[in-house]
């Protein structure tokens, strides 16, 4: 049976997280470059699924190992659910968070709180051979700050805050994010889901 576990990423950030949830399927876990894979994919879906999909089944066509790809961004109502699938390249793929963050709260200027409702999502895809592909998504609910806050979690965390805890998730440890995120959720109901077949 596969002994590894490859997660199509090359972000420490993830991988921190993904062994911290992952870690008792018993398996080894490697990002596509501890694995050695190289590839640029071009990610052409229309929702966080498909593009989840794509890269699972891209990186699986080189290693015989369990791959694991995710998709996920940040999802505003009140301004079309951008930015969306295009979360990491909202502005331009180089384009700093604290400028990002900036941008969107300044289209959000004056917009009360009970109309700045938004979510993180994630999408897993998991490419198993001789399987069907899996397909989990998780998702935490909040809103968008006035202000961004916090030192911790990366992207787009400083503005999004969790309304019950009234605080960004950037102010949260590893371990109370982890807790609630929506890698989090979507990575321990794929947990779930391998534990059946591996």
């Amino acid at each position: 049976m596969n002994k590894k576990i490859i997660f199509a990423t090359g972000n420490e950030h993830k991988m921190i997280e993904i062994r911290q949830i992952l870690g008792d399927l018993g398996k080894e876990i490697l990002s596509m470059k501890e694995a050695g894979i190289d590839l640029d994919i071009v990610e052409d879906g229309t929702t966080f699924e498909e593009n989840a999909l794509i890269k699972a089944k891209a990186v699986a066509k080189h290693c015989d190992a369990i791959v694991l790809a995710d998709d996920s961004g940040l999802e505003i109502d009140y301004l079309n659910k951008e930015p969306g699938i295009y979360s990491s390249r909202y502005a331009g793929e180089d384009t700093p968070y604290e400028i990002k963050n900036q941008m969107l709260l300044d289209r959000l200027k004056g917009v009360p709180r009970e109309q700045r409702t938004a979510r993180f999502v994630c999408a897993i895809a998991a490419a198993v051979p001789g399987k069907d592909p899996i397909v989990v998504r998780g998702t935490i609910e909040g809103y968008i700050g006035d202000q961004p806050a916090g030192e911790n979690g990366f992207g787009y965390d400083p503005i999004f805050y969790v309304p019950d805890l009234n605080c960004s998730t950037a102010e949260l440890s590893p371990e109370e994010k982890n807790a609630r995120s929506h890698r989090g959720n979507a990575l321990r109901l794929m947990r779930e889901k391998l534990k059946d077949i591996i």
